[in-house]
């Protein structure tokens, strides 16, 4: 019913840039909180925006009239390969309780 659909990730070489969509599509009455998670292998998933690494170089945003975060990566480096993941906290009705969404996540590469 609700489906949170990631896109953009792919292979970049180090110093480059992706610019990472997640869009929140089927019924659903309105969404509290979007974000990006990120897992690299044997890792912990991470939240992108608590990432010291990260800070000065990632950017998230949010298009609230097409349900939609984004995450700007500048200057990519190897460390941030991981599989990047969209979680959503929403209302699935009107008066109801919120519920938790993940996508499926998109891999990020990025070559040395």
């Amino acid at each position: 019913q609700v489906q949170l659909v990631e896109s953009g990730g792919g292979l970049v070489q180090a110093g480059g840039s992706l610019r990472l969509s997640c869009v929140a599509s089927g019924s659903f009455f309105s969404i509290l909180t979007m974000a990006w998670y990120r897992q690299a292998p044997g890792k912990q998933r991470e939240l992108v925006a608590n990432a010291d690494s990260v800070k000065g170089r990632f950017t998230i945003s949010m298009d609230n009239a097409r349900n939609t975060v984004y995450l700007q990566m500048n200057n990519l480096r190897p460390e941030d390969t991981a599989v990047y993941y969209c979680y959503a906290n929403l209302w699935v009705v009107r008066g109801g309780p919120t519920f938790q969404y993940w996508g499926q996540g998109t891999q990020v590469t990025v070559s040395s």
